[in-house]
């Protein structure tokens, strides 16, 4: 379970009382999109309703029925994202704001480079540009939508270019456990070599070659590597 100092306050109001539920902030979208693919222990910080969760009043069962029609706690924290809102404190909301800001300019560093000098731009410089843009970035909203909205606040702004290259790894034997699971999702074909080497061809984005290199290397640094 999400710890109750993570965990964010979902309110409803109904017949003049509040209903509230603990949740794991990372995990409202998902759940929001699909509960049952969601573990309920790791997306509630207590498997109960409150009317307020923070002095720990609870309403009785036949108040939770009446409201709710159920005891089912996946369906009553359903019902209550659905129809009440997520209350942040102030260091929440600035905390989870700038993590998924974060993690958008992570996505748009590894995603885009400049098509001048075909190298990712340094994220100081999109953090900057994101910035200039008055993006307002939402944290709730999912990050693929924010990501795809970031970009075309900052195509005006700075040259970003989306290209795709093939690379291909030639590594030894005993280091394929650890590099094929960073290759894999990106991996087109494979082939074990007569000396006993694991060859690799990838596609990914770009602006992912410097850190996907540096992935592997840090695994094996005898590993060889080639663009196609």
């Amino acid at each position: 379970m999400v710890s109750l100092d993570d965990a964010v306050l979902a309110r409803m109001e109904k017949g003049g009382k509040r209903y509230e539920v603990l949740l794991n902030p990372d995990l409202v979208e998902a759940f929001k999109a699909d509960p049952d693919s969601v573990d309920l222990n790791a997306f509630m910080a207590m498997d109960e309703v409150f009317h307020d969760a923070r002095g720990g009043e609870r309403p009785t069962a036949e108040a939770i029925e009446k409201t709710f029609a159920t005891q089912d706690i996946k369906t009553i924290a359903t019902v209550i994202l659905s129809k009440g809102s997520i209350q942040l404190t102030t260091a929440q909301r600035k905390a989870m704001v700038e993590r998924m800001r974060q993690q958008i300019v992570h996505q748009i560093h590894i995603q885009a480079v400049d098509p001048k000098t075909k190298s990712p731009h340094p994220k100081t410089r999109i953090e900057l540009a994101l910035d200039e843009s008055r993006y307002s970035v939402d944290p709730f909203k999912r990050l693929e939508d924010q990501v795809e909205e970031a970009i075309n606040r900052l195509k005006p702004m700075i040259p970003l270019s989306f290209e795709s290259i093939r690379l291909a790894f030639k590594v030894p034997g005993a280091a394929y456990g650890q590099v094929s699971r960073i290759l894999r999702p990106y991996q087109q074909k494979e082939q074990w070599l007569e000396n006993g080497s694991w060859a690799s061809v990838i596609e990914c984005p770009a602006g992912m070659k410097p850190d996907l290199i540096d992935q592997v290397m840090r695994q094996s640094s005898d590993t060889e590597v080639k663009e196609l």
